[in-house]
């Protein structure tokens, strides 16, 4: 059996890490549409006043946590464009038609730093200031960003132990 050229083996690896990276999106979006319960999560998109339930809480870079210690799924999508970090403080109101709409209500203070992306363990980490921190994968696609890329990340200034961040920018 002949080998493949070097140029087709790249092309391949490259196809399985887009395919590895569609797939991971895929769930991560199919994840922040379904509550705990299994319920879809629809986020309201009327600018009118909303009615309904209201908790405050605090994103732990994934998640809303309440005061009641319920976990809260943000839609990663918005938590990418909003570029909300660790500490973050949100409103969520659970409108009297099911939908969540977050609102975003005190900002931590942020730092913005250089960094490198790399994957491992089937997850996105930025490598800066010699730590790693974990970003969502809705920001690498929306950023297209690829393995080795230089990115501007915003992190909580006030928390060294922060293992999220938010991408500012491509380089």
């Amino acid at each position: 059996m002949s080998e493949l050229p070097e140029k087709q083996v790249k092309r391949l690896r490259s196809l399985l890490q887009e395919a590895e990276t569609n797939l991971a999106a895929a769930k991560e979006l199919l994840n922040s549409i379904m509550g705990e319960d299994g319920t879809v999560v629809t986020p309201s998109s009327s600018r009118g006043e909303v009615t309904g339930k209201v908790i405050e809480g605090v994103f732990d870079g994934q998640v809303m946590l309440g005061p009641d210690g319920k976990t809260y799924p943000v839609p990663a999508n918005y938590a990418s464009k909003s570029k909300l970090v660790e500490g973050d403080i949100l409103k969520l109101t659970i409108a009297d038609d099911g939908g969540f709409i977050y609102k975003q209500i005190s900002p931590v203070p942020r730092k913005q730093i250089i960094g490198t992306l790399m994957q491992h363990d089937g997850a996105y980490y930025v490598e800066a200031s010699g730590r790693e921190y974990r970003i969502l994968l809705a920001s690498v696609t929306y950023f297209r960003i690829n393995i080795g890329d230089q990115v501007t990340i915003i992190v909580p200034e006030d928390n060294p132990d922060a293992t999220w961040a938010a991408v500012e920018a491509a380089l």
